[in-house]
């Protein structure tokens, strides 16, 4: 009898001392990674990166705002000293399916963006074009919207990136002032590419 009590206990402890190691193990698992500051296009200045920050930034993205969840978010920001700014957010579904909606989600907010500017700004000009799609891990897709005010003479040229790898999607930014002409678009889709491989 003694022998079954014993065993009894020995199993309820191990039973137990597992449920803290599993926790950890799950606590422990790897976060995505996020670009550094010289795996941003080239710029006649150096970039400087901010920390990792969680959830969403105070000033939010132009082309994304309300469409990228708070929960399971990080990001980082990034600038030049010419003005040159750059983000990336990036944030984990619960699973490969809600990843795969929202980077969908992400992907039209982008497509729509010019014309929700238009219409909040009727002076506004501009062109958005889609770049193509960039076979890397899910797939990545890289898009331009270049605007300009003719009654303030400013330009201005944002490119955006959307990419997915399993439960994770990353958006990438990338804005200045002037044209889609002056805007390292090679070097942006090579970031991009970068930016989804090293997720995960």
């Amino acid at each position: 009898m003694n022998h079954i009590r014993s065993a009894a206990v020995t199993a309820l402890a191990l039973a137990v001392a597992a449920v803290p190691l599993t926790m950890a193990g799950a606590a422990a698992a790897p976060l995505p990674a996020f670009l550094s500051a010289a795996q941003l296009p080239a710029s006649s200045t150096p970039w400087q990166a901010d920390p990792v920050r969680n959830g969403l930034p105070e000033v939010g993205s132009m082309c994304t705002a309300g469409v990228t969840p708070k929960a399971s978010t990080r990001y980082r920001d990034f600038r030049t000293e010419l003005d040159t700014t750059a983000r990336q957010t990036t944030t984990v579904a619960s699973t490969t399916a809600k990843a795969k909606a929202l980077a969908e989600k992400l992907r039209s907010s982008i497509e729509t963006c010019l014309d929700r500017l238009k219409a909040e700004d009727p002076g506004l000009e501009g062109e958005a074009l889609h770049h193509g799609g960039i076979d890397v891990e899910e797939g990545a897709h890289v898009y331009s919207i270049d605007t300009s005010h003719p009654d303030v003479g400013s330009t201005d040229i944002a490119l955006y990136s959307v990419g997915r790898d399993g439960r994770a999607v990353t958006v990438v930014e990338w804005g200045q002032l002037g044209d889609l002409d002056g805007a390292p678009l090679e070097g942006f889709k090579k970031t991009t590419a970068v930016a989804v491989a090293k997720l995960y």
